[in-house]
């Protein structure tokens, strides 16, 4: 989506379509590449590389399925239910979280939502007003600009290394004068650069909150997926300053359309409220069946432990084989957990270019400049000639022979 599609109707407007006016705000929210590509890649012929999809063969389908059977012999099942989520599944979210960060998390601090990508629009709602200055990551997870945008904040991007985001820099722009409302960052296994925030990083971005008084968005949909099975320690434990976004969809299933977000009690309640301006509730029925699988202690480890061992085969699949491919042409990111690889042509090869290339020869990826903070025109920060791989969606044969096909476009070969 580009600013020209948000234009008033003109002479052109198809026959018989009524004239319609958008709100102005709709001409700063650049569409979602990845969601564009997901339609030209869903031919039968394409292997896909670009979306950030868990494996259907790795989602527990017949646990669900008991799950919901359980769930629907209630009448609560079928009903509305409150607006800030069922009570068992917050009381579920609050242990786990309390777990995770070391921090006394109550019920009343949990707000679930459908997925974390709701949680973090009504958190932009709840905290942003037009023109409010954000800072983001760049290369940015895009859902999270879309949300920014559409709040219609400034946003402010803050370079990335192999260590997460470059806090020292966000530092100096803070002692000259920069007062973000929000922080937003992927701090574990970032979404698309798979790099996570060290310790220390974490650290001195928790008090640089406390210092300068704003909000830290810890958005983290991938922190269980670590390859060694110890989790980073998450930003929340080394600050009050940090609200948390959480999410089934890359642990369970993306269908069961379950996220939440942790925020203080006035916050929460806030949010609360402008959730029941958009959907009332949530699914009692997601809920109930999500609720019963985190709280199968056992079960859920054992099940994201094979998680945690089938991406990680994955992952060393398809680096394998973009090594022996590529070789020196590209550099490519070493995933320690999540779902993405990230690559960097080293001759300088426009991968926006390089992708419909790559389509005839039944391969989709993510160039890197849609997740750029000023948009793929200006494809800041080098990510022209870069590339994300999602690795998780397919088992080891299938990669190998997705980048056998990525590596035929880059050459020019024939497309077979």
């Amino acid at each position: 989506m580009t600013s020209t599609d948000l234009r008033p109707p003109t002479s052109t407007t198809p026959a018989g379509s009524p004239p319609v006016a958008l709100a102005a705000r709709l001409a700063g929210i650049r569409g979602s590449a990845i969601r564009d590509l997901l339609t030209l890649t869903a031919r039968d012929d394409v292997l896909s590389l670009a979306g950030g999809l868990p494996a259907a063969d790795l989602m527990p389908r017949e646990r669900i399925a008991a799950a919901a059977d359980r769930a629907l012999r209630s009448p609560a099942a079928v009903q509305y239910s409150e607006t800030a989520g069922l009570a068992e599944l917050r009381e579920v979210v609050a242990a786990h979280e309390t777990g995770r960060t070391g921090r006394a998390v109550a019920p009343a601090d949990v707000v679930v939502t459908s997925g974390s990508q709701q949680a973090l629009d009504l958190l932009a709602r709840a905290l942003l007003d037009p023109g409010d200055p954000v800072a983001v990551e760049d290369p940015v997870y895009v859902g999270a600009l879309q949300v920014l945008q559409a709040a219609g904040a400034e946003v402010h991007p803050v370079p990335l290394d192999a260590d997460g985001m470059r806090v020292d820099v966000l530092a100096t722009r803070l002692e000259a004068g920069f007062r973000p409302r929000l922080v937003h960052t992927v701090s574990s296994f970032h979404n698309p650069r798979g790099v996570t925030m060290g310790q220390e990083r974490r650290r001195a971005l928790a008090e640089l909150a406390e210092r300068y008084g704003f909000l830290v968005v810890e958005d983290d949909p991938y922190g269980l997926l670590a390859f060694d099975g110890a989790p980073p320690r998450p930003l929340a434990a080394h600050g009050e300053r940090v609200v948390r976004l959480g999410s089934a969809s890359k642990v369970l299933a993306p269908s069961l359309r379950v996220g939440w977000l942790v925020a203080p009690p006035v916050l929460a309640a806030a949010v609360e409220r402008l959730k029941q301006s958009t959907d009332l509730c949530g699914s009692s029925l997601t809920q109930m069946i999500t609720a019963e699988l985190l709280a199968d202690e056992e079960w859920f480890a054992a099940h994201v432990e094979g998680v945690r061992r089938e991406n990680r085969v994955r992952a060393a699949a398809l680096t394998a084989a973009v090594d022996a491919e590529f070789g020196a042409a590209v550099r490519r990111s070493t995933p320690t957990g999540g779902m993405f690889c990230w690559l960097e042509f080293t001759d300088g090869t426009d991968t926006a270019r390089l992708l419909p290339i790559a389509l005839e020869h039944g391969v989709g990826f993510v160039p890197g400049a849609a997740f750029s903070v000023h948009g793929a025109a200006e494809g800041g920060s080098g990510l022209r000639s870069a590339a994300r791989l999602c690795f998780a969606t397919y088992p080891p044969d299938v990669l190998t022979e997705a980048v056998r096909r990525l590596a035929g476009a880059a050459a020019g070969r024939t497309a077979q």
